[in-house]
């Protein structure tokens, strides 16, 4: 089996598992799932899901938390980790966006790289969940089950992972594939204790099969 015939039938059995699959963060607006995904690093996003509700109550536009003190920002998002960095970048990022785009978020990959505190993974997400653009989220999950499942060879470098998806990887599937990664992640294929013997994947992954 090919790379590529392994990926389809990896998304194949996936849509089966989780057909339902989506973004784990709580949003409405393309500005406040830039906003959760910088809080997200290094926390969980129940966490973040927790105190998003909070920050939107005291600055409820993109303006609103242009115009807020980093500080003010801080005191709210302290609990996700990293405080003083997360409000420091939350609050350029949503300057810019006021400034260059009138509130808007960009829809394009380079001018999401320019703004604070995003980079590859979060535009993607923003490319995939926000404007159904092509798109490969390389978070912890799908690089760790990429690796196992063999349909990329030890490689942790996230943008590599992402050129190796890009290449087996359908576009149009390639943004639900790594929600479902997250969600299998989290439900079978758990990092440190995968429950082979569960799995949707178990006589096509390399791990597993290397595991009998």
């Amino acid at each position: 089996m090919t790379k590529k015939q392994l990926a389809l039938e990896v998304i194949n059995r996936l849509k089966k598992e989780y057909p339902l699959s989506k973004c784990t963060l709580d949003y409405s607006e393309a500005w406040q799932l830039l906003v959760s995904v910088r809080l997200a690093a290094q926390c969980t996003d129940a966490r973040v899901d927790k105190t998003t509700p909070l920050l939107y109550a005291k600055f409820p536009t993109v303006r609103a938390l242009a115009e807020a003190d980093p500080s003010e920002i801080e005191e709210i998002v302290r609990p996700c980790g990293l405080g003083k960095s997360k409000a420091r970048d939350i609050s350029a990022c949503m300057k810019v966006l006021v400034e260059k785009y009138d509130g808007l978020v960009p829809d394009n990959m380079e001018e999401l790289l320019e703004l604070p505190g995003v980079g590859r993974k979060s535009a993607n997400l923003i490319l995939g969940d926000i404007y159904g653009k092509p798109a490969i989220v390389t978070d912890t999950h799908c690089i760790r089950l990429s690796n196992l499942i063999g349909l990329v060879d030890d490689e942790k470098d996230p943008y590599k992972v992402e050129k190796a998806l890009l290449k087996i990887v359908p576009p149009e599937e390639g943004n639900d594939l790594c929600h479902r990664f997250v969600d299998h992640g989290r439900a079978v294929c758990v990092a440190r204790r995968p429950q082979c013997d569960i799995c949707c994947l178990k006589d096509i992954c390399r791990h597993s099969v290397r595991s009998k």
